[in-house]
């Protein structure tokens, strides 16, 4: 048998492995501890300043136990948690980051395969992008959703209503002790949100693409069934090494395919698409932004669950949950394609129920007929832009309007709710600014809420275009990732008041009514933002990062370095 990685430290009779064997039996582990069994990194993302994912100090028991069942010696790390709700300027500058710690986590220390605990928004691809840099066998467990808000009555989500209740105040059609009571019936539970926000859609990209067990999506953080799923997960871990089972091996291309897929049927958050052109990179797997409208555009969306439709996370997992999903759709996805379970995604689904049509819908009666991500082009956005149809209103996804124009997120605060502001329902608002370089880190603003003046008249959409991402969580008619983004001189830096935009989602056309000639006195006159922070993990990011479209991955980290074993340290 090949010798295994973790060997290289703990195996023989010499001065190093004294030394690797020496200290970490002062936690108590016996002589047998290092006889060549596996040995299993557990990749934890917990921090008390990322709540999605605190409950993760128990969840880590059940994951432990299940590496021990199997045979294995299961070692827990901690790395950097990009928390979403707590962390500015915002948890996708850090992204990046994070991945690096994993990486370099994994290939630096004994490991034989890993187990990815995620949970909250960017959790999931750092940790995913770390581990496909190295391909040892991986595998994903999720932190699971919170229970469904309750107010007054009537189901909430996270998120969503935080949205839909911030415009109402502004509007003057609820008061502000509604929503300070509403703030503590949104988040009932352990558990990240219970919407199809990011941290429920990247859940469920990895279920999709096969990196982690089936179930992985749905069940709720304090469901009994998620700590059952964490223990299988460890034992699965162990054989998966046995097997040697890469990463390399799982993330193909037709995986790829039926996670975008997968996300379309399902609504899923428009984050996913910058997450896994960044993971597709990681590993190798050639995948660009059209692939996103190539293999999403006529993909209906099945899934009743907000912010599309009408449901929560809890009800999904009692629909049958992702595999439910999965079989309504299989004439449209890769059933062949390999999964951690070392079975195709065909036998994964082949017991699959639907319980409530409901929720999960069949696919004559979709929510959407064609849902997934919309990938537009045009003089505005020549490397492209993506809108989210299933969130949008069918009324404006073919539109013309005057631009109404921010210059950056401050701008825009400064001056949205000015009465004087020259702005109708008709208009276009546009910001800039915001992308990877602009904000930095491309934050989630995209979703601009529409000016005080307007929804005291009852609008509740309009056409925004930004090169800034949105929550999973939102809604609305949102042109986002506006490549290339305004801070590196794109068109979008070019747009002025007054301007028209046309909008037309089903010919993926993006267009600015502006000549060439007249772009080009613009762009002489243009000058680059200053950067917001000279050295620090900011100045390498900003001068690093890749556009949008090609996933908002730092260039140098790119492609997959291996994990080799490195010289040792004495």
């Amino acid at each position: 048998m090949t010798k295994r990685r973790s060997q290289h430290w703990f195996g023989g009779n010499g001065k190093d492995a004294f030394i690797h064997r020496s200290w970490m039996k002062n936690g108590g582990l016996p002589d047998d501890a290092f006889d060549g069994r596996p040995v299993i990194g557990i990749c934890n993302t917990f921090s008390e300043f990322t709540p999605c994912n605190a409950h993760f100090r128990g969840l880590v028991e059940h994951i432990k136990a299940g590496v021990l069942e199997a045979g294995g010696l299961p070692l827990e790390f901690p790395v950097f948690s990009c928390g979403e709700s707590n962390l500015r300027p915002t948890a996708m500058l850090f992204r990046n980051l994070a991945s690096m710690d994993v990486e370099e986590s994994i290939r630096g220390n004994p490991m034989d395969g890993v187990v990815l605990m995620a949970g909250c928004d960017k959790t999931t691809p750092s940790l995913v992008m770390g581990a496909a840099s190295c391909d040892l066998p991986s595998i994903v467990i999720s932190g699971g959703p919170m229970l469904n808000g309750r107010f007054k009555g009537k189901q909430i989500g996270s998120g969503t209503d935080v949205w839909k209740f911030s415009e109402d105040v502004r509007a003057g059609v609820m008061s502000e002790q509604e929503f300070a009571n509403a703030e503590s019936a949104m988040s009932r539970s352990p558990g990240h949100c219970m919407t199809m926000g990011t941290a429920s859609t990247m859940a469920s990209m990895v279920e999709a693409l096969g990196i982690a067990l089936p179930g992985n999506a749905a069940y709720p953080a304090v469901d009994a069934h998620r700590a059952r799923l964490a223990r299988m997960t460890g034992r699965r871990i162990v054989e998966m090494v046995h097997e040697d089972l890469r990463l390399s091996a799982i993330l193909r291309r037709e995986a790829f395919a039926n996670a975008i897929r997968i996300n379309g049927a399902i609504g899923g958050s428009t984050n996913a698409v910058v997450h896994l052109l960044a993971i597709a990179g990681r590993i190798g797997c050639e995948l660009s932004l059209d692939d996103w409208d190539r293999f999403g555009r006529d993909i209906p969306t099945i899934l009743d669950l907000m912010p599309s439709g009408r449901f929560l996370m809890e009800d999904f997992c009692y629909a049958g949950g992702l595999p439910a999903v999965m079989k309504e759709i299989a004439s449209l996805i890769d059933l062949d394609a390999m999964t951690v379970t070392g079975r195709t995604v065909g036998e994964n689904i082949a017991q699959a129920e639907n319980f409530d049509p409901e929720v999960i819908r069949p696919t004559e009666k979709a929510l959407t007929a064609q849902g997934g991500i919309a990938v537009l082009r045009g003089n505005l956005a020549p490397s492209g832009a993506i809108i989210k149809p299933s969130a949008a209103s069918p009324e404006l996804m073919r539109h013309r309007g005057r631009a109404v124009v921010f210059e950056d997120i401050d701008h825009y605060k400064a001056i949205i709710d000015d009465p004087a502001l020259d702005i109708d329902e008709t208009c276009i608002m546009v910001l800039k600014n915001c992308g990877p370089k602009g904000y930095p880190g491309m934050a989630e603003v995209g979703n601009m809420a529409l000016p005080q003046k307007l929804l005291q008249k009852g609008v509740r959409d309009m056409v925004r275009i930004s090169d800034a991402r949105m929550s999973g969580t939102a809604f609305g008619t949102v042109v986002l990732h506006v490549a290339p983004e305004a801070a590196v001189g794109g068109p979008l830096a070019l747009v002025r008041n007054g301007d028209f935009i046309e909008l037309d989602v089903e010919a993926r056309k993006l267009h600015l009514d502006v000549s060439d000639t007249e772009m080009e006195v613009r762009r002489r006159s243009w000058q680059a933002p200053v950067p917001a922070m000279d050295g620090g993990y900011q100045h390498l990011y900003t001068q690093r990062v890749l556009q949008a479209d090609r996933g908002a991955d730092l260039d140098f980290l790119v492609g997959c370095r291996g994990a080799g074993i490195p010289r040792e340290s004495h």
